[in-house]
């Protein structure tokens, strides 16, 4: 569990300097230039990733359990994902309304994320995990809206071909992510087939 803690602190702490530090964020990219900053920042999050990906395989060989989910919360939780990749797909779709109306879909779909595997799963380290990334990006959430409240931001508005290749492009991901990738990366069926 102490390298799953590690990790979370380091991939989610390097995720969190515009909450806490974005006054000294501005001062490391203005000494390290954007290329340098950029490159500190992914490298501390690769290694954070690494540690929570190796932490979270080493606590689930001897689980923790909390609770025992009811059998269908786990198609509660791939009903959510749907939403969550949708959510997703809207950060990168260029020009969708999704974007457009709730600004940092993203992280709501992190959110929806971390909810949908609280709900279907109860061990220690799957609480440790998706409870650190919800209250991680309650907080982004919070944070990026009021630094766009601060600087008057505006979004373009979305187009219709936009929306529906969001939803399209999330939707794709998540049947990949169910019929196979899921089971593949994770070593679990999100649908107990």
């Amino acid at each position: 569990m102490a390298i799953l803690l590690l990790g979370l602190v380091l991939f989610l702490g390097v995720h969190s300097t515009r909450i806490v530090a974005d006054g000294w964020r501005a001062g490391m990219l203005a000494r390290l230039g954007e290329n340098g900053w950029k490159g500190l920042y992914s490298l501390l999050s690769l290694a954070g990733f690494a540690l929570v990906v190796w932490g979270y395989g080493l606590a689930r060989q001897a689980p923790q359990v909390l609770w025992t989910p009811p059998r269908g919360m786990n198609h509660l939780a791939a009903l959510l994902m749907v939403a969550s990749f949708i959510l997703l797909a809207a950060a990168y779709v260029p020009r969708n309304g999704i974007r457009a109306r709730l600004h940092h879909p993203m992280l709501l779909g992190v959110k929806t994320w971390a909810l949908a595997h609280l709900l279907a799963n109860g061990n220690l380290a799957d609480v440790v995990l998706f409870g650190a990334f919800l209250a991680w990006a309650v907080l982004d959430f919070r944070s990026a809206r009021r630094r766009d409240r601060a600087a008057a931001t505006v979004y373009p508005p979305g187009t219709t071909a936009g929306t529906v290749a969001a939803v399209m492009v999330g939707l794709a991901a998540w049947a990949v992510f169910v019929l196979g990738a899921h089971t593949w990366l994770i070593g679990v069926s999100p649908l107990g087939l």
